[in-house]
């Protein structure tokens, strides 16, 4: 047996005993003790300290429940807190009666946990850990202050009146525990006072939980250095139409051991979303995919890669990934592109007449003027408000001066000088291709001015002596059409089908259909069925910028 599977095993068998462990606390709080040995333990302690381990044994129990699926998640910081809470537990349930049985359980527990130690590697965000850490005690601090007083001033509303040490006590019993110590509320305000106690406690606890196990956070894009290394590897290997796309500045970095080879992804939540393959010699494929995989793994991150090309698709299945087809990119042949006889018929008209009008179409190259910078915003701002949208990111370009300062833009000129419509052009580095990123026009365009800019394009870096050029995904296209799909893919063909009429999927693959390309499939790259949604939801986010309202919007 692998070590893999065996920390698989070793993982799931600890989760799934912490939460067994989590229920006898639980069950061990609420139950009354055996009197032999009850009558024991009143010879050597009171009480308040037996009543204590009745609040630990519960305290322990709710909080181990919770962290159990975190153990699966190999969080370093779950592992510390459950072997922190099994040590108050074994000690609990001996105070509350000698209950050397749980304890026993815990104890076992433990040993399995501190054997496994050096499985737990993914680390918590530490400004939310921090955060979690000061809202616990900031809760605690005030709930005491909260309680204490209140019980104090409180006379009649219970059925006793509390000294300072009986109200202090009385409030750490409620936070800790739904054990109520007893309590009596003899009005609706006293009630009331007491529930206000549990809500306090259970939406603190609860809150600083949540913040000690999230994941990590990124709060920055690369570094100066790292974007410059970045820069030479992609140069030196990008071969896709992704490859300039990203150089952008959401991106952050991962390099292989050897440095050879760079993965550009985004952080989101548990998803970390590479943009398409890794970059760099293929020699070093598998290892920066094995090292990434462990690099997010001790981050809670799910490694993911997004729009990849067919070709190593059996490599990512063999280091247990799966592959989900999300659309087809349309690539037009320049060498075979034509505007004589049949393959031009329906271009013919619409060119010939918008150069009758005085319709021209430019090449500027980089670095473009500030001055056609602004006039290009405005076309870009008219087209935002006619679709209703927001900016893409991730996946795509936006409107950034830095950005579009670099990129070859193509502009249709009306006849009167104005500018109707616009596209910026990237390399791809090693491959003799161009890819379009952003396409915008004003919402007032003569008919057949973006087939004059689409063919004007294709017929100009014909000329340049490129060999194909690419239109970009086409979303959905070809998904779950044949027999041999994956469910989930036929999925997806459903809502291609359904959602059609909000998104126009057919109508943007129809129309690149116009121009003959040859089309290849691309893929969604992920570790597994229970990743997916982190996953798709991380991808939602990148390339919607965090604006999840506006990336929903119909006409986006």
């Amino acid at each position: 047996m692998n070590n893999k599977l065996k920390n698989q095993i070793g993982l799931w068998s600890a989760a799934l005993f912490t939460g067994l462990v989590g229920i006898i606390n639980l069950l061990s709080a609420v139950t009354p003790n055996l009197y032999g040995r009850n009558q024991w333990l009143k010879e050597f302690f009171p009480f308040e300290i037996r009543a204590t381990g009745h609040i630990f044994a519960a305290l322990t129990g709710f909080v181990l429940l919770a962290l159990a699926t975190n153990l699966l998640r190999r969080k370093r910081v779950a592992w510390l807190l459950t072997i922190g809470l099994l040590i108050i537990s074994i000690f609990s349930h001996l105070l509350k009666g000698l209950d050397y049985e749980e304890s026993l359980i815990s104890g076992i527990l433990l040993v399995q946990l501190i054997l496994m130690r050096h499985v737990f590697t993914a680390q918590s965000d530490r400004p939310s850990v921090a955060r979690g850490v000061r809202v616990l005690f900031g809760a605690l601090l005030f709930t005491l202050a909260y309680g204490a007083i209140g019980f104090y001033l409180l006379d009649g509303k219970f059925s006793e009146n509390f000294n300072w040490r009986d109200a202090i006590l009385q409030t750490l019993a409620m936070f800790f525990t739904e054990d109520n110590w007893g309590l009596q509320p003899q009005t609706r305000f006293g009630e009331f006072f007491a529930n206000s106690i549990y809500v306090i406690a259970a939406s603190t606890i609860t809150f600083a939980i949540v913040m000690l196990l999230q994941p990590v956070f990124v709060h920055s894009s690369a570094n100066a250095t790292e974007q410059k290394k970045a820069k030479e590897i992609v140069q030196q290997y990008g071969c896709s139409s992704l490859a300039a796309l990203t150089l952008l500045n959401d991106k952050s970095y991962y390099f292989s051991p050897s440095g050879r080879s760079a993965i550009a992804y985004v952080p989101k939540g548990r998803g970390a979303i590479a943009l398409g393959d890794p970059i760099g010699p293929i020699e070093d494929r598998a290892e920066v995919i094995v090292s990434f995989q462990q690099f997010c793994q001790r981050n809670d991150w799910y490694p993911a890669f997004y729009q990849t090309l067919p070709d190593e698709l059996e490599l990512y299945k063999s280091l247990g990934f799966k592959a989900l087809k999300i659309g087809e990119e349309a690539i037009v042949d320049l060498k075979t592109f034509t505007l004589q006889g049949k393959a031009g018929k329906n271009f013919r008209p619409s060119i010939n007449r918008l150069t009758k009008l005085g319709y021209r179409i430019e090449f500027y190259q980089p670095p473009i003027t500030d001055d056609l910078l602004h006039q290009i915003k405005a076309v870009s701002d008219e087209w935002l408000k006619m679709v209703q949208g927001s900016e893409k990111r991730f996946s795509l370009g936006w409107f950034d001066e830095a950005y579009l300062r670099n990129c070859e833009i193509a502009v249709v000129h009306t006849s009167d000088g104005q500018i109707g419509a616009f596209a910026n052009l990237l390399p791809e580095y090693q491959l003799n291709e161009v890819t379009i990123d952003m396409m915008r026009h004003r919402q007032s365009l003569e008919n057949g001015t973006m087939d004059f800019l689409f063919v004007s394009m294709l017929q100009h870096f014909k000329e340049e002596g490129y060999d194909s050029f690419n239109f970009g995904l086409s979303a959905l296209a070809g998904v779950g059409e044949t027999p041999e799909s994956r469910r989930l893919e036929r999925v997806l063909h459903y809502l291609y089908e359904h959602l059609n009429r909000f998104y126009n999927f057919k109508g943007l693959h129809a129309y690149k259909e116009k121009f003959r390309p040859c089309w290849q499939s691309r893929y969604l790259i992920y570790p597994n069925i229970a990743a997916l949604p982190d996953v798709v939801v991380a991808l939602i986010r990148a390339d919607s910028g965090d604006r999840l309202l506006d990336y929903f919007k119909p006409g986006a």
